[in-house]
């Protein structure tokens, strides 16, 4: 999937990953995507929520082993 920032959230506990990811999405322009990798297993509920609390689209979520990826369109 085509992504305009990375964010690597890697090694980062709740809720760290959300407020880095919070921040980074509000440096980005509407309509562009926000790919975030991170290691919590928790970050898959919070990253739903977050995106239902915010109106941005959770466009895909991936796990590869003990990594997670989402990828957040800005709306």
């Amino acid at each position: 999937m085509d992504f305009s920032e990375e964010l690597d959230a890697r090694g980062l506990n709740c809720p760290l990953p959300i407020l880095r990811c919070k921040k980074a999405i509000n440096k980005m322009a509407e309509g562009e995507v926000l790919k975030i990798v991170a290691t919590d297993p928790g970050s898959v509920k919070d990253f739903e929520a977050f995106c239902k609390q915010t109106g941005n689209e959770l466009l895909e979520t991936a796990e590869d082993g003990s990594e997670f990826s989402f990828f957040i369109k800005k709306s």
